[in-house]
């Protein structure tokens, strides 16, 4: 039996707008060309990045002519065959980097408090590891247990112990091959106390790309002679190609990117380092050869590898590992808590009908006018087969909700959810990288928006629809969201002043099971509750000044 699965699933009842295929711009290394030089030297880099606790393979969305279609991709097992192919090709000159958020997720992540990752970790074999926004999600010591547990290079510029400023982590680590020295820089996202909830991240420091930032990377290339420069960053697709152009990164050869899930499969160019970002959950690995001749970068060649189990199958060390870690906690998470007859994602910028289901939901159980989440490009796809109803495990209600936390709800003016809507506008669409903030459209049930990406800011909102019905900006709307522990209790999801606040008793979690207990099959589609013509119903990404198309 094939263990590949390729289901050519067009979502049911969405009705799309195509999008324009663009090729991506070559990069400028040719590798037929290179290995045509003699005497030159190649080394290979890996990289995965935002494996978030995923540790088998599963459905993967792509977008294929116009088409959403859904593979099985991914799994540790499977990724570690690739490693120890591409070593075995490249003996001792190939390295292995992971950019972050490994340890949060799934639901086994999330109920091992990220343990499940140490000792698979520690097996692939990787060389250097940076932490991401996400590995803050279980405190500060479990997250320094966890990653020295890995017994390899980790490595972050820009945190500290609060209470005495010293660095949790060596800012960078320098590998010497046949006398080439190729240094690895990390920098975790500053934001990640705004970002995350803020009690997550209690006792770590951040700072900014400032002027020590600048001189970590001048030092590296002027001081300590290093060849080629890898910056290894968590902080977006938008920010990292900010940062290739700007003047700050200009010692910086590549960087490394990470934490959007962006599929970048030719990298981009920036004016001093190229940008690349290998997907996420574990489906890609990124695989740069730099080819070097008397000691000088003279060609690189970069392609994204995708795990598919058929072509990698499952390294047994690593698949042993992988069924320990999960025995204590598999048969509660495997439970079948509902059925969907349509598919099940978020990937896109807007609207997805993953959120669309759990919105409903907290709307059916809360009796509110608006419930909101927040947007972004994460859980794996669940996806019915031939006819019948795909099941929903805790499992996967864990990858939809990684964090389950208690409802909080409120009442907001029509005028504070303008305001509020046009800021979470500007967060996601902003042409500006540094006033980017995830770049994806918060969600919601019970309100229509129409809007253009477009317009300035403050200026995006061309329509609101409450229950069908203008939105009156002096009149107050009953909403729900989750609770986010170290916000103020009179702010929902980023929105501040919330009158006539209440935490409920429930959380998310006990909201999506109640709800898929007595709807079940559910059979959520896009209903156009967010629309922008100018992104049209399939946008995956918006990267300003790029050709760049997710696929």
């Amino acid at each position: 039996m094939r263990t590949t699965k390729r289901y050519a699933v067009i979502a049911m009842g969405i009705l799309g707008i195509s999008l324009m295929a663009v090729s991506c711009k070559k990069g400028k290394g040719d590798l037929a060309k290179m290995e045509s030089q003699s005497d030159t030297l190649s080394v290979t880099i890996l990289q995965t990045a935002d494996i978030h606790g995923q540790l088998d393979a599963h459905p993967e969305l792509f977008w294929e002519d116009s088409t959403i279609v859904f593979k099985e991709r991914g799994g540790l097992a499977h990724i570690k065959t690739i490693f120890d192919r591409e070593r075995k090709n490249n003996p001792g000159q190939t390295i292995v980097v992971d950019g972050g958020d490994l340890i949060q997720g799934s639901g086994y992540a999330a109920l091992s408090e990220g343990k499940v990752m140490t000792d698979i970790i520690r097996a692939m074999n990787y060389d250097v590891i940076i932490p991401g926004n996400w590995e803050v999600v279980y405190g500060k010591e479990n997250m320094l247990e966890i990653m020295r547990g890995y017994d390899t290079e980790v490595i972050a510029q820009n945190m500290y112990h609060e209470q005495n400023e010293e660095p949790l982590f060596p800012p960078y680590w320098i590998k010497e091959i046949q006398g080439i020295k190729i240094g690895f820089v990390g920098l975790n996202d500053p934001a990640v106390p705004i970002r995350q909830n803020p009690i997550f991240s209690k006792g770590i420091a951040f700072s900014g790309m400032n002027e020590k930032f600048k001189e970590t990377l001048d030092e590296l290339k002027k001081t300590k002679g290093v060849d080629v420069l890898f910056l290894v960053t968590h902080i977006g697709v938008f920010k990292q190609l900010a940062l290739g152009n700007d003047p700050m990164a200009e010692s910086v050869d590549y960087i490394l990117g990470n934490d959007t899930h962006e599929r970048v499969r030719e990298p981009l160019d920036g004016k001093y380092a190229k940008v690349t970002e290998p997907g996420a959950f574990g489906s890609f690995v990124g695989k740069l050869t730099l080819k070097f001749k008397d000691g000088k970068l003279v060609g690189d060649h970069y392609e994204l590898i995708e795990v598919d189990p058929e072509i990698y199958p499952a390294d047994a060390e690593i698949q042993a590992l992988v069924d320990k870690a999960k025995a204590p906690y598999k048969e509660d998470l495997e439970t079948v808590i509902g059925y969907t007859n349509t598919p099940l994602f978020r990937y896109l910028t807007v609207e997805n009908p993953m959120d669309n289901m759990i919105t409903d939901a907290a709307r059916w159980k809360t009796g509110v006018d608006i419930s909101i989440s927040n947007g972004f490009r994460f859980g794996n796809p669940i996806v019915p087969q031939n006819g019948e109803p795909a099941p929903i495990t805790r499992a996967n209600l864990w990858n939809l909700l990684p964090v389950n936390e208690k409802l909080k709800t409120g009442k907001a003016s029509g005028q504070q959810i303008k305001d509020w809507l046009e800021q979470e506008m500007h967060n996601a669409f902003a042409q500006d990288a540094s006033d980017r903030f995830g770049g994806w459209l918060v969600r919601f049930s019970g309100m229509k928006v129409k809007f253009n990406s477009q317009n300035p800011k403050g200026e995006r909102i061309q329509e609101i629809l409450v229950g069908g019905e203008p939105i009156q900006d002096d009149k107050y709307y009953s909403i729900s969201a989750c609770v986010r522990p170290g916000d103020p209790i009179d702010n929902l999801c980023r929105m501040p002043n919330v009158k006539d606040v209440e935490v409920k008793d429930y959380t998310i979690h006990d909201v999506v099971e109640e709800y898929l207990k007595e709807n079940s099959p559910v059979s959520p589609v896009l209903e156009g509750r967010a629309y922008c013509e100018y992104l049209g119903t399939y946008s995956f990404s918006t990267v300003p000044g790029t050709e760049y198309v997710f696929q």
